[in-house]
């Protein structure tokens, strides 16, 4: 296990990386805010889906995926239908236009990307995606209760008198 020191180092990083996030969002068009692009991102990565999935996949709550989505839909980047095999939910998916949308984005974090890390190796970059893919997966249950630390211990037992 990482000494305390790593975990607050850890931390200190976690809340510079703030502003690599903003710099990303900054590049986002004006009609498409970070919350849109997202569900543009799940459905292009995930393909068609029920609005509780796209919720749990965006890890919020379904009122605020539904704006997301009504914003989107006013677009025309999406659709939505109700779902056959339950009516009272709804699928959502890609237009044609949606995936224009999607793909210029894609084009403009790729380029920003490639212009902030135009030092770095392939190697380097290949090894921050999996590092960055490892940590999302340390985090992929988020629901679940934390478990504390394992500390270790010592047990002392009496002297013997």
């Amino acid at each position: 296990m990482a000494a305390k020191a790593q975990y607050e180092e850890l931390i200190r990083q976690f809340s510079a990386f703030g502003a690599v996030k903003r710099e990303l969002g900054r590049i986002l068009p004006s009609d498409c805010p970070s919350g849109s692009a997202a569900v543009l991102t799940l459905l292009g990565r995930y393909g068609d889906m029920r609005m509780s999935k796209l919720a749990e996949l965006l890890a919020v709550d379904m009122s605020v995926t539904s704006r997301h989505v009504a914003h989107v839909a006013e677009r025309g980047w999406i659709e939505r239908s109700p779902d056959p095999a339950d009516k009272r939910s709804r699928i959502v998916r890609l237009t044609a236009a949606g995936n224009l949308k999607l793909d210029d984005l894609s084009q403009a974090t790729t380029r920003l990307l490639a212009e902030r890390l135009g030092d770095w190796s392939d190697e380097e970059v290949a090894q921050l995606t999996r590092l960055m893919q490892r940590l999302r997966a340390s985090f992929d249950d988020c629901r679940a209760p934390l478990r504390p630390p394992v500390l270790e211990t010592t047990t002392r037992t009496p002297a013997s008198t």
